[in-house]
């Protein structure tokens, strides 16, 4: 059963990877056709109201293994590739709203929940982004401190942004056929169309089912009613062909592509593609191939029972793009048209983050989330790793759990002396430093990275959360909560009435009533018999 989790998306890539162009639907004269046509050869799809209620669920997310205590003293850096993705919310959110359940602990991803969430940040004085930290008694263990960093993306107006060339490659197969899945599908892009769309971008409508097919040429956002047209006859019906599709939005995105623009395509589905299978080091090859041409790929998770989460989160990583799910009309309004900007246009590429902790005063610590996304040390400075991407005014936001130099060590058992290092305690606290972080960045379209580096104090181990700021506050929050959903062995004292005074005590606007939704969801989760 595990095996044919794993097929759907497998098959699309090695689709894209093996198969012919359609020559049915060829791309050369790029003319259009109906949803009908795309799926005239495929089977009637099954009425969703005859259809078995009672289907297997195939919901499929990879296994997170949270990050352990590393001993500074061994183990002075932590890096990873930023990761901008907040699918993880949304998802949890429909679990417990719409199905009345707490999440599995494998769809809860601690650092895509924190970056749910706008943080009040300064703006880079100079270059894509600025750094920030700030260090607090850690909510949950008392006795540790919690550290945040936080990563700024240069504000632009949405009028100045480089030319958009968009492909929505969207699913149209029988599985579709669902009110949260393409017909919720076809409203969010009414949104992108109507409300944030522009003269000088241009859209295609590519298709799949059976078969693959262009439903709209390349057309200007100035023609919003030929792209909505399109967009009403999109229907759902048939197989899935989801390979062919990819491969044909690839060739009609690079025969369109705007140079210095924003070469995107942006793939709508519930992740239920039953062509094949290939192994992944194939899936990763054709995606990482065609973003060297300067195409990227985003992906929007629509629905329940089908959804690969892990595959969709990969392809969406490996393509240099977005992985969103749209649980409801607001979080399309949210991802498409309030961040049209950040969600479609990279401001920095292969953004790392590395953090030295200085032994003299760090014990152990503990990056919270970000596990798919661990670098070697040695990747920080190697330019031709790929990292994660930054988009116009985007937040990355990361928490450490740091044990001081003098508490116990989190597993109970310390370690000999060493008889050939100079022992930490020997070593002078520089400037009294707890860490320095460090941010590596690429310009889009490559060039040698560039550095920024910033100190961070030591603070004494009384220092309340309370007197903390609202980010870390917030921050220290969210991720409370999302520990409490893992069941994690390193929720220490929390319990969801304190997650809530937490998310209580914060005073920052709420202008779009995420927090508030927030604070529902804890009281929503402790009531599901979530651990108290």
């Amino acid at each position: 059963m595990k095996l044919n989790c794993l097929r759907p998306l497998w098959g699309l890539l090695v689709g894209a990877w093996l198969l012919p162009a359609c020559q049915q639907y060829s791309t050369e004269k790029m003319e259009a056709v109906t949803v009908a046509e795309v799926a005239a050869d495929t089977p009637e799809p099954t009425d969703p109201k005859t259809a078995d209620t009672t289907r297997e669920n195939r919901e499929n997310y990879a296994v997170v293994h949270e990050n352990p205590f590393l001993a500074a003293e061994r183990n002075p850096l932590s890096t990873f590739a930023i990761d901008v993705d907040r699918a993880s919310y949304a998802n949890v959110r429909r679990f417990l709203t719409q199905e009345r359940q707490l999440p599995p602990p494998d769809a809860v991803r601690l650092e895509e929940l924190v970056n749910y969430f706008p943080y009040r940040y300064p703006q880079p004085r100079t270059g894509p982004a600025s750094l920030n930290a700030e260090v607090a008694a850690c909510p949950w263990n008392p006795a540790h401190q919690l550290v945040l960093v936080g990563v700024q993306g240069k504000q632009v107006a949405t009028s100045t942004l480089p030319p958009a060339n968009l492909v929505f490659l969207l699913d149209v197969s029988g599985s579709m056929n669902d009110p949260q899945k393409l017909p919720l599908l076809k409203e969010s892009l009414r949104l992108l169309v109507r409300e944030a769309l522009r003269p000088q971008d241009y859209v295609s409508i590519v298709v799949y089912a059976g078969a693959a097919g262009v439903v709209l040429p390349p057309t200007s956002g100035a023609d919003r009613e030929t792209i909505l047209r399109a967009l009403d006859g999109v229907e759902a019906g048939g197989s899935t062909a989801g390979g062919e599709g990819l491969r044909l939005a690839y060739q009609l995105a690079q025969q369109h592509q705007q140079p210095g623009g924003n070469n995107r395509i942006i793939l709508a589905t519930d992740g239920d593609f039953n062509v094949g299978e290939q192994s992944d080091a194939d899936m990763e090859r054709l995606i990482t191939q065609e973003r060297e041409s300067g195409v990227f790929l985003s992906v929007l998770g629509f629905g329940e029972g089908n959804l690969q989460d892990s595959k969709m989160e990969l392809l969406a990583d490996k393509g240099n793009g977005n992985y969103a799910y749209i649980d409801q009309l607001n979080e399309a309004r949210r991802v498409l048209v309030q961040e049209y900007g950040g969600t479609l246009f990279t401001l920095a590429k292969d953004v790392k983050v590395q953090v030295e902790f200085n032994p003299a005063l760090v014990r152990e610590y503990r990056l919270l989330g970000y596990e798919n996304r661990l670098l070697a040390a040695e990747d920080f400075n190697d330019d031709r790793k790929d990292a994660g991407e930054l988009g116009a005014g985007q937040q990355v936001t990361a928490l450490y759990e740091v044990v001081p130099v003098g508490a116990p060590a989190t597993n109970g058992v310390s370690i000999d002396p060493l008889k050939y290092q100079k022992l930490a305690a020997s070593r002078p606290a520089t400037g009294s430093e707890l860490l320095t972080v460090k941010l590596r960045y690429q310009e889009p379209q490559g060039s040698p990275s560039q550095l920024l580096a910033l100190p961070v104090r030591n603070v004494r181990l009384d220092e309340p959360i309370a007197q903390a700021s609202d980010n870390l506050r917030w921050a220290a929050a969210v991720a409370q909560f999302g520990l409490l959903l893992r069941n994690s062995r390193y929720a220490g004292s929390a319990t969801w009435a304190s997650t809530a005074d937490l998310a209580r005590n914060t005073e920052a606007p709420d202008a779009d009533g995420s927090r508030s939704e927030f604070r529902e969801l804890v009281r929503q989760a402790a009531a599901l018999g979530g651990r108290n």
